[in-house]
């Protein structure tokens, strides 16, 4: 056949938007993104006939178009963001969502997304209300801070609190605080958009109190202390802690601010991992303002929180810079959520998702590990050789960085001789799944770290979606 008498064979857009087959796609998803997937498939179509002529013939079939329609509407309306199985190691994978959210959260944002709510109403008064309201007292509580507020992550709230309460003035920070966050985002960086100046005291290891006093002039609005979690320094080093910039603060009337980072409410040692100061702890040390994370070892939604003196905390309200960075009704609702949770420390492990996760003992992911060997090599076939592996997870998201957790780990090591390629398809395949799995290669095998699957049987059943290797 000519090619002019294969592309004539190419039915219409509007002869195919009649198919019967199409109508239930049409009814679901509407007529606008069929007609629109309608003329991709046959566009490709005019492209294969082209290109390759009568082999293309085959994909012209009703049946055919059909499908390949169906298809592409199915995947377009997919969300592209979605959930996963996060078998990294990494329990607050940054790429990965961070903290997962306690059940009590999630129904709170549910109460409140679908309708109205008194987000800024006092219900009280009957007036106009501040949407802090529905944390601030949680914070001040938990924390023993005289105030508080909100905004969208930290990083937002040492820019506002900076901007606020040192704009144009100077602010000494040790040069072994100068801390990248992920992203490139760096403290230096964030200070000078906040309009105030650094200014590096001490060196990279070692900073005295004298560093500090002898940093403090005419112009200096605040000394700021940074709380290095994503780093450690070990050796010989020297830092000052923050009772003693307190009192070295009030001295000199300036401020004391200190950025947590990660921050905590509670002492993490009772779960067996290494005390991380907490906000209360900073606050009673006489720290003036505490910025730190709501979706890191908080186990809450992506927030920055600020707590301190009242009067310092009326003044980063005021900043115009505040509506810019302030919370939804949906994550001020799984905050406060959170916060009360906290309120019964007795049951934290088992109620707060990331410190159940981070406490779980590595026996029991062992067993979990054996369970699963049998069924997950099945599903994979000869291809594939999978044993249970000892391994070592981390907290993630610049938490306590030096800290490894004993774990365990299904290890997937390709038979094929290539095993590089296996390896990468393998992932991709995993990725593929409705509910994508994410691993790690290491050393020419796939690392599914067991500590953050708590759904065994959710896990195996889409295994059987997995082509063999």
């Amino acid at each position: 056949m000519s090619n002019d008498s294969l592309l004539k064979s190419v039915p219409s857009v509007d002869r195919v938007l009649k198919f019967p087959g199409l109508a239930p796609l049409i009814e679901t998803y509407g007529r606008a993104p069929v007609t629109e997937a309608v003329r991709h498939i046959i566009d490709q179509s005019r492209a294969a006939l082209s290109e390759v002529g009568e082999k293309a013939l085959g994909g012209l079939s009703d049946e055919a178009l059909i499908s390949q329609i169906s298809m592409l509407v199915e995947q377009d309306a997919a969300p592209s963001l979605k959930r996963v199985f996060n078998l990294t190691g990494t329990v607050l994978h940054t790429n990965l969502g961070r903290a997962p959210l306690p059940p009590e959260a999630i129904d709170a944002m549910v109460s409140v997304a679908g309708g109205a709510s008194n987000l800024e109403f006092d219900l009280a008064k009957g007036k106009r209300g501040d949407r802090d309201t529905h944390v601030e007292v949680l914070l001040a509580e938990l924390t023993g801070a005289e105030a508080a507020t909100v905004v969208n992550n930290n990083a937002a709230a040492v820019l506002l609190v900076l901007n606020t309460l040192a704009n144009r003035k100077e602010v000494p920070v040790s040069r072994g605080e100068l801390i990248e966050i992920g992203g490139a985002f760096r403290i230096p960086d964030i200070m000078q958009r906040a309009g105030c100046k650094l200014v590096e005291i001490g060196t990279t290891n070692r900073t005295h109190l004298r560093d500090y006093e002898n940093a403090i002039g005419p112009k200096t609005a605040a000394l700021m202390k940074v709380h290095t979690s994503n780093y450690a320094i070990e050796g010989f080093t020297k830092n000052v802690t923050g009772k003693e910039l307190s009192a070295l603060a009030k001295a000199q009337d300036v401020l004391l601010i200190e950025d947590l980072g990660s921050g905590t409410l509670v002492d993490l040692a009772q779960f067996g991992l290494p005390h991380e100061p907490t906000a209360g702890e900073t606050v009673a040390a006489g720290v003036d303002v505490v910025t730190f994370s709501g979706d890191k070892l908080l186990g809450g939604p992506q927030a920055g929180l600020i707590v301190g003196r009242k009067d310092l905390i009326e003044r980063i309200k005021r900043n115009p810079m505040k509506r810019a960075l302030r919370l939804d009704k949906v994550t001020i609702a799984a905050l406060a959520a959170v916060l009360r949770l906290y309120r019964d420390p007795d049951r934290l492990r088992d109620r707060v998702p990331t410190l159940r996760l981070l406490a779980r003992p590595e026996k029991g992911i062992r067993e979990m590990a054996e369970r699963l060997c049998g069924p997950v090599g099945q599903a994979l076939g000869r291809g594939a050789k999978v044993s249970v592996a000892a391994t070592q997870s981390q907290i993630g998201s610049g938490s306590q960085p030096v800290e490894r957790l004993a774990s365990a780990a299904l290890s997937i090591a390709p038979t094929a001789h290539k095993k590089g390629a296996a390896l990468e398809n393998l992932a991709a395949s995993l990725r593929g799944l409705p509910i994508p799995v994410i691993g790690r290669i290491h050393e020419g095998a796939l690392i599914l770290d067991l500590r953050c699957l708590e759904d065994e049987s959710e896990f195996l059943s889409q295994l059987g979606e997995l082509p063999p290797l």
